[in-house]
């Protein structure tokens, strides 16, 4: 090894879901929206002016924030974009998990949060799900560095009701309380109302799933106008132009079109919820997922082998070997299409060797 090696910082490093070469495949996978974006995105891409690259984008983002606050119904300083959520959450672990004492947050949650903990060398504890996968609140009272959960966690895809959620912030009045919500669109409420209520509150969300747009890498948060701001001056001590120019205006289109969100995310809400009864129909026991995934797993059949066979037929899954989660899939919400398609190779699969 290479002096200069003694100095390298190592850490376990996030795994993220397989991003197959091949076309052919129905990817399943990583909880993308299976419908394109909003019409208004392709109009910005068909007309985009390529020659306004040469110059920096706006570093306040403002057209995007602007829009951002009028949806969530806050003013534009409240609001805070990033390049994904994943760089949204990061920046906020910096910002504001910075005591001696431990943050803490779920046992079985969005595998980032421990990466980003090891990587700032941040202090954490994790609080164990119950026995279904809930999230125990009275595990987040107590002194602590901080707080962080998803709401619907993932990738269970539970959601915990918004009095649950504001109780964990009430009880935490001394240090920020991040609720990360790339999920809520699908069927949990949201605390957005609470932003308002509690100044030491930053929700998080995401383009990434429910407006179609996992690719142009948009994220935001919404707190109170004072966290945004500590938010900004760590952002502006490491890059002031996040957001690319085509990412703002792309973003800021989808925002406006209300109309075409609520269809497609409606779209995934049906077709889940008739998944979640054929697959129960088939033997597996399913979470009752708010999200645009399922997390199942079947009582006869090995999570890790169905996995594999499944991707042999060219249908990827996500299987965790984590423990106590090391026997489930975690299966996004498709077309109806091609759910059909992984209806009917479970069908053969699970029925194999039987007697027709």
């Amino acid at each position: 090894m290479g002096a200069w090696e003694e100095n390298v910082r190592r850490v376990t490093p996030y795994t993220p879901g397989e991003q197959p070469r091949r076309q052919d495949v129905i990817k399943l996978n990583t909880n993308e929206n299976p419908y394109p974006p909003a019409p208004g995105v392709r109009r910005i891409l068909e007309g985009f002016d390529t020659d306004s690259l040469r110059l920096y984008p706006d570093p306040a983002a403002a057209s995007l924030k602007d829009a951002l606050a009028e949806a969530c119904g806050v003013k534009p300083e409240q609001v805070f974009v990033g390049v994904g959520s994943d760089d949204v959450l990061a920046m906020a672990f910096l910002t504001f998990f910075n005591s001696e004492k431990p943050i803490v947050f779920p046992d079985i949650t969005y595998s980032f949060y421990p990466v980003w903990a090891e990587e700032f060398r941040i202090p954490y504890e994790v609080r164990s799900l119950d026995g279904e996968f809930h999230v125990v609140k009275e595990d987040y009272y107590g002194e602590n560095g901080g707080v962080i959960f998803p709401n619907p966690n993932a990738p269970t895809g539970l959601a915990m009701d918004l009095e649950d959620v504001e109780d964990i912030v009430r009880r935490n009045p001394d240090v920020v309380v991040i609720v990360d919500e790339a999920y809520v669109d699908f069927g949990a409420e949201s605390a957005l109302p609470l932003v308002e209520k509690y100044e030491n509150l930053l929700v998080v969300q995401t383009f990434s799933k429910s407006r179609s747009m996992a690719g142009m890498r948009i994220g935001y948060a919404v707190g109170s106008p004072k966290l945004i701001r500590y938010l900004e001056d760590v952002k502006y001590s490491f890059n002031s132009y996040t957001m690319s120019r085509l990412a703002l205006e792309c973003g800021t289109e989808a925002v406006k079109d209300r109309a075409y969100f609520e269809e497609t995310v409606s779209r995934i809400v049906q077709t889940r919820e008739s998944a979640k009864k054929i697959l129960r129909d088939m033997g597996f026991l399913c979470t009752d997922s708010m999200a645009n995934f399922l997390f199942v797993t079947h009582p006869e059949h090995r999570a890790e082998e169905l996995f594999l066979a499944l991707k042999d037929a060219g249908i990827f899954v996500r299987y965790f070997s984590s423990p106590r989660i090391d026997n489930y899939l975690r299966i996004t919400v498709g077309t109806d299409a091609q759910m059909e398609a992984l209806y009917r190779f479970l069908e053969r699969y699970l029925n194999r060797g039987k007697s027709v």
